[in-house]
């Protein structure tokens, strides 16, 4: 347990593990402390409306579906995102790029679990669901904040290196805040609402997570 904490601790302080293994030993580490934050900010998420009956089930979904939505969205923009990097000849730096990528989605995963208990003070405060939804948007947004430092952090020398390395900076917040919002809408429901059937995924999971989400701020704003 000792080892695992000074694990996290390195990686929220930017610090290279001293006892990692290089390369892939590293990012196989930070992947891990992504999978273990994520399940434990997902249970929690998962458990509005309560644990009894089908709303276990429901926590156990939701536990497996935050690391797998920052899973699934990474490896979507992943591919477009080193073809860039090619293109604008700072290829030789990808290594560095990846690390810091993963960094930054390991340590979102550990911001997120930081912020459960308020999740769950939340949620006994409060039962309604669309607002529960957005408290936990909110959460996600801060969380992505301590990510983004993160990764602005292991840029910042690259960066140094060549100005291209700003530009894609900006360009991955873009592809990955894009591509991992519409991924969130397939993946729902991560709260999943007690009046309906705990499910995996809704029958209508394809749609426009955007027009959503602007519905849910106007139903919020104007009830």
């Amino acid at each position: 347990m000792r080892g695992w904490a000074l694990r996290v601790d390195d990686l929220l302080r930017g610090r290279e593990p001293v006892s990692g293994a290089p390369g892939g030993g590293i990012l196989a580490e930070r992947a891990a402390i992504l999978v273990v934050a994520g399940l434990g900010y997902g249970a929690a998420m998962g458990s509005f409306g309560g644990l009894a009956g089908e709303r276990l089930l429901q926590l156990a979904y939701s536990a497996v579906k935050v690391p797998l939505l920052l899973a699934v969205a990474f490896g979507l923009s992943l591919p477009s995102f080193f073809v860039l990097n090619t293109l604008l000849g700072v290829r030789e730096d990808f290594g560095r790029v990846l690390n810091g990528l993963v960094a930054s989605q390991a340590t979102t995963t550990v911001a997120l679990l930081s912020l459960a208990p308020f999740t769950l003070l939340w949620y006994a405060s409060a039962a309604d669901y669309d607002l529960a939804l957005l408290f936990n948007g909110a959460m996600f947004a801060a969380a992505s904040l301590a990510g983004q430092w993160a990764l602005r952090r292991h840029y910042t020398p690259l960066i140094r290196r060549s100005p291209k390395h700003r530009v894609l900076f900006r360009i991955w917040l873009g592809i990955f805040v894009f591509v991992g919002i519409q991924t969130a809408w397939v993946l729902r429901p991560f709260v999943g609402n007690p009046a309906l059937p705990v499910q995996f995924f809704r029958a209508d999971a394809w749609g426009n997570a955007y027009e959503f989400i602007a519905k849910l701020l106007w139903r919020a704003l104007t009830s």
